[in-house]
Order: structure tokens, then C-alpha cells, then sequence
């Protein structure tokens, strides 16, 4: 075999063993940004349950329906705010359905300021007709009993001729008078005189 053979014979075999290892497996060097620990994977099961341990905290002391369940304070009136100062001159002595209607010394006409509320009473009956009322007058401290007795069942009756005007029909109506017997505010000032003049209506 001449010179000229042997170096192409070597040169083939130097490009047949360079193309053999460019085709070899390569080696990836493993990734150094991590801990030593084994690691881990944010998965979207994992990632759902974190969700649903945030919804369910915050989701607690509510029922079924969405209210407080009495024991997240859900509701929007408890028993210590019902015997607040302010919830008294807010609802009086009447159902959460109702407004308290207040009149001035010594009257039982319905004030024009008091028109509102007497229209939100009668649109509940008007729109629950199954629904009764039992309208309470009542009278500040001063006077006799038998005086405002008879005072506070001329509010209660003038409340309910207006409702009985306002389209409800007079058999779902019940009046009683209690007079000063029963006051909200036991004080003596003005301001609790005014908030004791007034007609509470209870929801039968």
C-alpha cells in the first residue's frame, strides 16, 4: 500500500471515530440552586388545599345560609346591642320588621316626620298579608297612670286607623296601652321623655 493510501485511509478513520463520539450521550451537570433536602413540587392539588384552608377560615361562625351561626358573631344586632341606648332610640320596643312611631307631649296625633315609618309598617302588612300587628302606646313618666293610659291607647289607636287608611285590613290590628308603666328610658331628662312618647308595633 502506497504513502497516498495509508493517509487516506487515516484520515477516514480519524472522521469515522469523530462523528461516533459528536452521536455519544452527553452528561447534564445537576442544578446547584437548591437545597440538600429532596425537593419538592408545588402541585395543583396542594395548591387547592391552601385555598380551601383560607376559605374555610374565613367562612367561620356562618351557617348554612351565610348568617352568624352564634358563634362567629355573625349577626347584625346581639343581645348586648339590643339593650344599648341606641338601638332602644333606633327600634324602641318594636319587631325588627317595624318602626317605633314617637309623638310629641301630651298628643297623639302622627307627627309628619313620623309619615315614613307609619308607610314602612304598612307596606310590610301590605306585602305579607298573613302577617298581624299588635301596636303598644306608650307615654312618658309624667301624670297620672289612668291619665296616660288613656293617652297611650289614643296613640295606639291613631296608629292604627292610619294603617287601616293605608289599605291593612283592621282584623290583622291589635292595640293595648301601657301607659308610663312600661318605660324604655327611666330617666327624667327631655330626651328620654321624648324617646318614651311613642307607639311600638310587635309582629303576631
Amino acid at each position: 500500500m502506497n504513502v497516498l493510501s495509508r493517509l487516506f485511509l487515516a484520515v477516514t478513520l480519524f472522521c469515522t471515530l469523530a462523528l461516533l463520539g459528536a452521536c455519544g450521550p452527553k452528561t447534564v451537570a445537576p442544578y446547584a440552586g437548591g437545597g440538600t433536602g429532596a425537593a419538592t413540587e408545588d402541585t395543583g392539588d396542594n395548591r387547592l388545599g391552601t385555598i380551601t384552608e383560607e376559605f374555610s377560615s374565613g367562612t367561620e361562625g356562618l351557617d348554612s345560609t351565610g348568617r352568624g351561626n352564634g358563634d362567629g358573631g355573625g349577626s347584625l344586632y346581639g343581645d348586648a346591642d339590643q339593650q344599648s341606648d341606641a338601638y332602644k332610640r333606633e327600634h324602641g320596643r318594636s319587631s325588627p320588621e317595624f318602626k317605633p312611631v314617637y309623638f310629641n307631649f301630651d298628643e297623639s296625633g302622627i307627627r309628619s316626620d313620623q309619615v315614613p315609618n307609619m308607610e314602612h309598617n304598612g307596606d310590610y302588612l301590605r306585602n305579607n298579608p298573613s302577617a298581624h300587628v299588635l301596636i303598644e302606646g306608650n307615654t312618658d313618666i309624667r301624670g297620672t297612670s289612668e291619665y296616660n293610659l288613656a293617652l297611650g291607647e289614643r296613640r295606639a289607636v291613631a296608629a292604627q286607623n292610619y294603617l287601616r287608611e293605608y289599605g291593612v285590613d283592621e282584623s290583622r290590628i291589635r292595640t293595648v296601652s301601657y301607659g308610663k308603666e312600661r318605660p324604655l328610658f327611666t330617666g327624667q331628662s327631655e330626651d328620654d321623655h321624648t324617646y318614651n312618647r311613642r307607639d311600638d308595633f310587635i309582629l303576631e
